[in-house]
């Protein structure tokens, strides 16, 4: 197969690929670049492999960066641009099965395919636009197969990651994966233990906001990677109610794993060690703690304005979506009117401060200025008093 017109992506990088080729050595554009303008979709990173050893690559470009090069990648300046370059090279002994132990060098293209993931990830191009598949990667990806390269179960005593990535790669391009493929995936998940879980996450939640994110965690859980992940133990039947709400894509992290949650049937304490064993970050944390607790408020009927304020009025969409989902059923709209009405977000909103309590009370600061100050946000947030300083002078002098 040949690429007639090379993405704008790799024509810009052609100069480096001419470069390296001038001086006596291959490169090739490689990974999921290729495979993502086969399929016609965006391209976001382009990873260039080259024959050329990281010393050789430093002689022939003048500004370099010594990304990785332990490991072969040196990134090369040119202009704004940079490049990461990586030399062909071959791994073996992978004790942590994560990294590494011995990466070698090597001249063949062939052999650094080789070591790769997945045939789809497997393919590469030359400057002419030519695809080299030593793998049958062109056909799985006609197919919308994942099939490992080689001996699937190898791959993943490698790199047990890599069946993280097989679902997570289902989910973004909606592909099916090969039997054999499966088969070492469910024989070999105990091994996910082994992975440090940010990066288990990382692949989770990329999975999660992906528009086929149900095909993925079908097979998250039917081929147990589910089992062992942080609280999902014996969790297949809870996680596959997820499978019948309706497939729309989640619009962020914290819908994901709010709906989690929800289907989980966590309370609010379970839900936050849930989140902090997976070491999300704390505003998405925060974020999805108070989206599952308004989404129980709405489960309970009870809509009032106070409660759903201090769960923050940004996560009334996202906890509306989540009830149309789960068929929480309520006049959404009339909600969402009502608090459109709410016309602050925070104290930091009131048109007047503890010291102006203070000058308008004559008192001192004490626990009164706290108290009043509560008083006051509440009665704005349920629209008893509106959010301007005389009015709300009125209305402190009026209740005290």
């Amino acid at each position: 197969m040949q690429i007639k017109q090379l993405p704008a992506d790799f024509q810009a990088a052609l100069p480096v690929l001419e470069e390296i080729e001038k001086a006596g050595y291959e490169a090739y554009f490689v990974g999921g670049s290729v495979r993502d303008h086969i399929l016609g979709l965006p391209i976001h990173d382009v990873d260039i492999a080259t024959s050329a050893y990281p010393e050789e690559i430093k002689s022939i470009f003048k500004r370099t960066v010594d990304t990785g090069i332990q490991h072969g990648t040196v990134t090369v300046l040119i202009g704004d641009d940079s490049y990461e370059i990586t030399t062909f090279r071959t791994e073996s002994g992978y004790q942590d099965y994560r990294r590494p132990d011995k990466v070698t060098f090597v001249r063949s293209l062939e052999d650094d395919l080789k070591r790769r993931d997945f045939t789809i990830n497997a393919l590469a191009v030359d400057i002419h636009g030519n695809v080299i598949d030593k793998f049958a990667g062109l056909k799985d990806l006609d197919k919308k197969t994942i099939r490992a390269v080689g001996q699937a179960e190898a791959r993943f005593h490698e790199d047990a990651l890599r069946m993280m990535r097989a679902v997570r790669f289902q989910a973004q391009l909606n592909f099916k994966i090969e039997d054999k493929t499966a088969q070492a995936i469910a024989d070999n998940a105990p091994l996910l233990e082994k992975i440090a879980v940010e990066r288990i996450r990382e692949e989770f939640v990329k999975m999660m906001l992906s528009n086929s994110w149900q095909t993925g965690l079908a097979d998250f859980i039917k081929l147990s990677l589910s089992e062992y992940c942080p609280g999902f133990q014996a969790q297949k039947e809870a996680l596959t109610e997820l499978l019948q709400v309706p497939g729309e894509k989640f619009a962020d992290e914290e819908e994901a794993w709010s709906a989690i949650g929800y289907v989980l049937s966590l309370n609010h304490g379970e839900f936050n060690k849930l989140l902090r064993d997976w070491k999300v970050s704390n505003k998405t944390r925060e974020v999805s703690l108070n989206t599952l607790n308004m989404l129980h408020l709405f489960e309970n009927q009870d809509f009032d304005l106070w409660n759903i304020y201090k769960l923050g009025v940004d996560n009334l969409t996202r906890t509306i979506k989540l009830c149309q989902m789960f068929k929480e059923e309520f006049d959404y709209q009339a909600l969402q009117e009502k608090v459109a009405k709410i016309s602050i977000k925070s104290s930091h909103d009131l048109a007047i401060t503890g010291k102006d309590i203070c000058e308008i009370l004559e008192v001192k600061p004490g626990p009164i200025i706290g108290k009043s100050m509560s008083q006051i946000e509440r009665a704005v947030v349920e629209g008893n008093v509106s959010n301007n300083f005389s009015d709300l002078r009125h209305y402190l002098l009026s209740n005290q």
